[in-house]
């Protein structure tokens, strides 16, 4: 394999890693950014009104969206398989 050919294989790697955790990590984010926002507004310094919603809607994010991440995820380690089976 060649240098460029590595690069490639790294870029979608890279590619695979936003496209599975992205959804995930995002809805994290939104829901971490308005949780705080509400702690802020109301004086409300507790660690569980944090933790909690968003762990709940992180496992449903992570439950509805399990298929697609598996099906990703099964096409790029196909390719990486078919591209090892190629090598001499």
């Amino acid at each position: 394999m060649d240098f460029d050919s590595n690069i490639e294989h790294l870029r979608l790697a890279f590619w695979n890693i936003v496209l599975v955790a992205g959804p995930v990590l995002g809805v994290a984010l939104v829901i971490g950014l308005v949780i705080g926002v509400l702690q802020a507004a109301t004086s409300i310094n507790e660690a569980t009104l944090s933790f909690v919603p968003k762990l709940g809607v992180v496992m449903l994010t992570m439950a509805l969206s399990a298929g697609y991440m598996l099906s990703t995820m099964s096409d790029y380690f196909t390719f990486v398989f078919q591209t090892i089976a190629t090598l001499k």
